[in-house]
């Protein structure tokens, strides 16, 4: 156990000598960092929100706009699909309440037709359903009396669309938080229907939860200039086909616009601020992908010289009037914004648009002050236990003592190292993962020199003591990490947030703490063997 050769000296002496060298950026400010060379380590720990301060919001989505958006494309889905049999009906409606879209067939002889085709409406659920036994379809269709047909959305069905709309609106989260450039966002699934997101660091609240709440849902959408908009605010009552959108554009309170969309957001690739080359305004420019730029060509090409309006969230941002055919799928969008509202914009559309509105149910911000308090206290937590580990086993086993002291410093630097490079987020929780590993490094030690004591008096000499005190307590050394690691790796799992910070620098503290106390240790045992040749040993 105490012959190394010469290539594990070496990459032991490399370990730890690139542990400490990744460790060393934490010492420096940030601005010192900047001023260095490209080729030094410049990654520092991130730290969590407990430690820098930031925001906590907790949203919850709009579940009655989710299954309203539902209704409305399966409508529009059989209104396309009766038109297309030249199939007659009537009654087309939508409800609430009930979550159904109903339609009545006007002939009797062609209601199995109808019902034969509007079946294929309703998909079959599939993914991780099927493991849970929520089996089934995401529409129930059924007849009913007098040619009436009902697609009714299926309690499985709206699993599944709330999961996927998580999903989604977490994506799209993370695309307007990392426009911002902090560091370590968490933005996790909470519950059925709601979305944890902690930023650390951020400075203007008020501008994430804008940017954040914001649903981005962007159309374009024709005016109705044969209407009067003042009649249709006083008597509430749009003409058919038409609806009355607020308006933010500086020019009218409000709109009476087209009901249907001529072109939406879903196929833009691109939106950047920029300038109005003519009068130096901010705007955001945006461009479609192929299909986009077709329709959006055709449509501009349809209806050169009326207006038509850009609305984002349902409110009127411009209402430009269309000069010429816009045939590149390239545009801009102008409307008195300043710089940072250009920015933020270009910023949602280029996200995508929520699948749903987000409602903020809980709103926490933790201060820097606070932060800065709390890594206080962890600082002098991690000295307190420090100064006392080292002490305790400089008195207790004296050279041996410094030699675990040292490789305790090392160890220490190692877990800084591994957490700067994978740029991991260091929370109070993962301070006390730390200060815990401090101690099981110590442990592995104390195995070990009281396993070489009880070899000592048992009369082998210094060399079979140390060897024999190495190789027996090395299954009670791997037992007890091994086991500690899975509880970490348990915790990682099912844990979240601050639980999963403490399981990390819980984990690499057990790795670095198994590497350093029995194979740092041993090699500066080892070498001290070698060149003393003493003959006792000084535990």
């Amino acid at each position: 156990m105490l012959h190394f050769a010469r290539w594990k000296i070496i990459l032991v002496l490399l370990i730890s000598l690139g542990g400490l060298v990744a460790a060393l950026p934490n010492i420096f400010p940030a601005k010192t960092l900047e001023a260095l060379p490209g080729w030094i380590p410049h990654k520092q720990i991130n730290l969590g929100l407990d430690l820098q301060g930031g925001a906590h919001l907790l949203y919850q989505m709009d579940e009655q706009e989710l299954i309203e958006d539902w209704l409305k494309n399966v409508r529009g889905d059989v209104r396309d699909v009766l038109r297309k049999e030249r199939i007659g009906y009537s009654g087309l409606r939508v409800s609430q309440n009930t979550k159904t879209v109903g339609v009545r067939i006007r002939d009797e002889a062609n209601v199995e037709k109808a019902f034969t085709r509007l079946r294929d409406l309703s998909i079959p659920l599939s993914g991780s359903l099927a493991f849970t036994g929520q089996q089934g379809n995401t529409l129930d269709i059924s007849r009913g009396d007098g040619g009436q047909i009902s697609l009714k959305i299926t309690d499985q069905g709206l699993f599944q669309r709330i999961g996927s709309a998580i999903e989604a609106s977490i994506e799209t989260v993370r695309r307007r938080i990392d426009a911002f450039g902090t560091t370590e966002p968490t933005i996790q699934r909470q519950g059925r229907d709601r979305i944890l997101v902690q930023v650390p660091g951020i400075k203007d609240v008020s501008r994430l939860k804008a940017l954040v709440g914001e649903t981005g849902k962007l159309e374009f959408r024709m005016v109705d200039t044969t209407s009067d908009v003042q009649q249709a605010q006083q008597t509430g009552r749009p003409p058919p086909g038409t609806e009355l959108v607020p308006s933010e554009d500086g020019y009218s309170s409000a709109y009476l616009l087209k009901s249907r969309a001529i072109v939406t957001g879903e196929g833009l690739v691109d939106a950047q601020p920029g300038f109005d080359q003519r009068t130096n305004e901010p705007v955001v420019t945006f461009r479609f992908d192929t299909a986009g730029a077709r329709r959006f060509g055709r449509a501009t090409q349809a209806n050169v010289g009326r207006p038509f309006a850009i609305v984002l969230d349902n409110k009127v941002i411009s209402a430009p009037v269309i000069r010429e055919p816009i045939l590149g799928g390239t545009g801009q969008i102008s409307g008195n914004f300043t710089v940072q509202q250009a920015n933020d914009l270009s910023v949602l559309l280029r996200s995508g648009a929520l699948p749903a509105k987000l409602t903020i149910l809980e709103e926490r911000t933790v201060g820097a002050s606070l932060g800065a308090d709390s890594i206080a206290a962890g600082k002098i937590a991690a000295l307190i236990g420090l100064v006392a580990v080292v002490v305790f086993i400089l008195v207790s086993y004296g050279l041996f003592g410094i030699f675990a002291n040292l490789a305790l410093a090392v160890n220490i630097a190692l877990i800084v190292g591994v957490l700067s490079l994978l740029q991991a987020t260091l929370t109070l929780p993962g301070i006390a993962g730390i200060v815990l590993t401090i101690g099981m490094a110590v442990d592995a030690n104390v195995l070990i020199f009281e396993r070489i004591r009880e070899e000592a008096r048992a009369g082998k000499s210094v060399i079979a003591a140390i060897d024999s005190g190495y190789s027996r307590a090395l299954g009670t050394i791997l037992d007890a990490n091994i086991t500690t690691f899975i509880a970490a790796m348990v915790l990682f799992w099912l844990g979240s947030g601050p639980i999963r910070g403490f399981a990390v620098t819980l984990s690499i503290g057990i790795i670095t703490s198994v590497f350093t106390a029995f194979t740092l240790t041993r090699l500066m045992v080892a070498q001290w063997v070698r060149s003393r040749r003493p003959q006792e040993v000084p535990i």
